[in-house]
């Protein structure tokens, strides 16, 4: 049998997760749906056009919460283009991100998202979407250990950010202190997270990132407090399968799909080698102010397994969750990551000065910018599914 093409795989591990997703139970209207999109169109096909009247959506200085690993104008990116590309659907538009809408749906409910650094950016980038139609005295953002709670006190409303890289409990649980060489997950322990979501409204849930160590991964069967640890390896993928049942077993026992809306944020894609879209056999992201312009540019192969891996567990569940595949639309944006310009974790060498390509980051993104059309999409399938 002949080997398949990364592109036309991409396609149908997608058309697999479109088929099964999102669920509607008993053909009702989802909750929080006000509309829906227009027949025929799939808003996570398209392309990137640039559009320097309508983006950025708001300014880097004018968000205080943006973090400092975030801030790439502060920290002396000398251009703003990754700031000005607009996400364009094939044959249909997205609806306008209408934060008004947005926080009056959300009066006296809570919206939740969990899991990693980058799902940890979606949520800033939502708290820079929203903030500036409230008044300064009515908003408030506190952080303590893994949950940081962002506050509409007008609207009753929370929008949380959860820190559960794995979703499961793990040694990295540490929303600090998580730099873990060695990472081990506890077998089916996603109850110890998941006590801290309940009574949520909206959850987006996302993780990816932190799975990706090698062909395997350490599993530990009992508990963190046993003296003798019974820790077995898998495949990666076995162990991220196991990780998915439990996130779906958790979500149907907790989430009343007539009332709550559950979301899948797909893989965010990393651009730490630049030749894969053409450029320096030695590059990555670094120096990088356009997108890749050809529509069937998928990257790197590494991510098929774990794509193939969500298309089978979501397409043999019935549990209500709404796939947000940003995975494609993301690969483009090889010029949308903080690169060098970030607050650096640790001090620089002046070996790693001397070639910036060492230290750049090609893994997160630059706020404003490309995860704000997340939120959009997230935006289009909370009220337009």
């Amino acid at each position: 049998m002949g080997k398949i093409s990364a592109a036309p795989l991409a396609s149908l591990i997608l058309i697999t997760i479109a088929t099964c997703t999102p669920f509607q139970p008993n053909s009702e209207k989802l909750a929080f749906a006000i509309g829906e999109t227009e027949r025929g169109c799939d808003v996570f096909k398209g392309r990137w056009v640039r559009d320097k009247k309508a983006r950025p959506l708001y300014e880097e200085w004018e968000c205080p919460y943006i973090q400092p690993q975030l801030t790439c104008q502060e920290h002396g990116r000398p251009e703003k283009e990754y700031q000005h590309w607009r996400w364009q659907p094939h044959g249909c538009s997205l609806p306008s991100f209408n934060a008004t809408l947005m926080l009056e749906s959300l009066q006296g409910k809570r919206m939740l998202f969990v899991g990693d650094s980058l799902n940890r950016g979606q949520y800033v980038s939502m708290i820079c979407l929203l903030h500036r139609v409230i008044p300064e005295d009515a908003k408030s953002m506190k952080t303590l250990g893994s949950l940081t709670v962002f506050t509409a006190k007008d609207y009753n409303a929370t929008i949380e950010f959860y820190w559960a890289p794995f979703l499961l409990e793990s040694n990295s649980d540490d929303a600090v202190i998580h730099r873990v060489t060695d990472r081990l997950v506890r077998k089916g322990s996603i109850n110890k997270h998941g006590k801290n979501w309940k009574g949520a409204d909206i959850i987006v849930f996302n993780t990816y990132l932190w799975w990706m160590t090698g062909l395997r991964f350490k599993i530990l069967q009992g508990s963190f407090d046993d003296e003798e640890k019974d820790i077995v390896t898998l495949p990666t993928d076995d162990a991220y399968r196991m990780a998915m049942k439990s996130m779906l077993r958790w979500v149907k026992k907790n989430m009343d799909p007539n009332k709550t809306r559950v979301f899948f944020t797909s893989m965010s894609p990393s651009h730490e080698k630049s030749f894969e879209w053409g450029g320096d056999p030695n590059g990555n992201c670094y120096n990088e102010t356009t997108p890749i312009e050809d529509p069937e540019y998928w990257g790197s192969g590494s991510r098929r397994s774990i794509m193939g891996v969500i298309s089978e567990v979501f397409s043999k569940s019935r549990v209500p969750i709404t796939f947000l595949n940003i995975t494609q639309l993301s690969s483009y944006r090889k010029d949308a990551h903080t690169s060098i310009y970030k607050k650096q974790w640790s001090p620089l060498t002046p070996k790693q000065f001397a070639n910036p390509v060492s230290y750049a980051d090609c893994v997160h993104w630059c706020l404003p910018g490309l995860q704000d059309t997340w939120n959009e999409l997230l935006f289009a399938k909370l009220f337009y599914p």
